[in-house]
């Protein structure tokens, strides 16, 4: 994958009911220069499996399976492997707007 402007990190644990709503509020964004990174920190519920669905049909998004570590070092292991020349943090069972990236971007510019 070439650079991106924007890293989306999202870490992830235990949140299978809220998961596909933030992954499609994120996907479905008007600026469109990003990745998304779901880190899934070790869930015991389904959550894995919906990350990897999710890998399956956007080549926007990577997936990494880790250990439980906590919210942290999930955040941390998404910055390990991110290509944007920014980062966004977006916690599992929020969801945006689909004018969010383009906002966050033209603010940074």
């Amino acid at each position: 994958m070439s650079a991106v402007d924007i890293s989306v990190v999202v870490p992830v644990y235990n949140v299978e009911r809220y998961l596909d709503r933030c992954i499609k509020s994120i996907v479905n964004q008007i600026y469109n220069s990003f990745e998304i990174l779901l880190i899934d920190d070790g869930s015991t519920d389904h959550s894995g499996i919906i990350c990897d669905e999710w890998l399956a049909k956007d080549n926007r998004i990577k997936v990494v399976h880790k250990t439980n570590g906590g919210l942290s070092s999930a955040r941390n292991e998404g910055l390990k492997i991110c290509t944007g020349k920014y980062v966004t943090f977006i916690d599992s069972d929020d969801y945006v707007s689909n004018d969010y990236i383009e906002t966050l971007y033209n603010k940074i510019k």
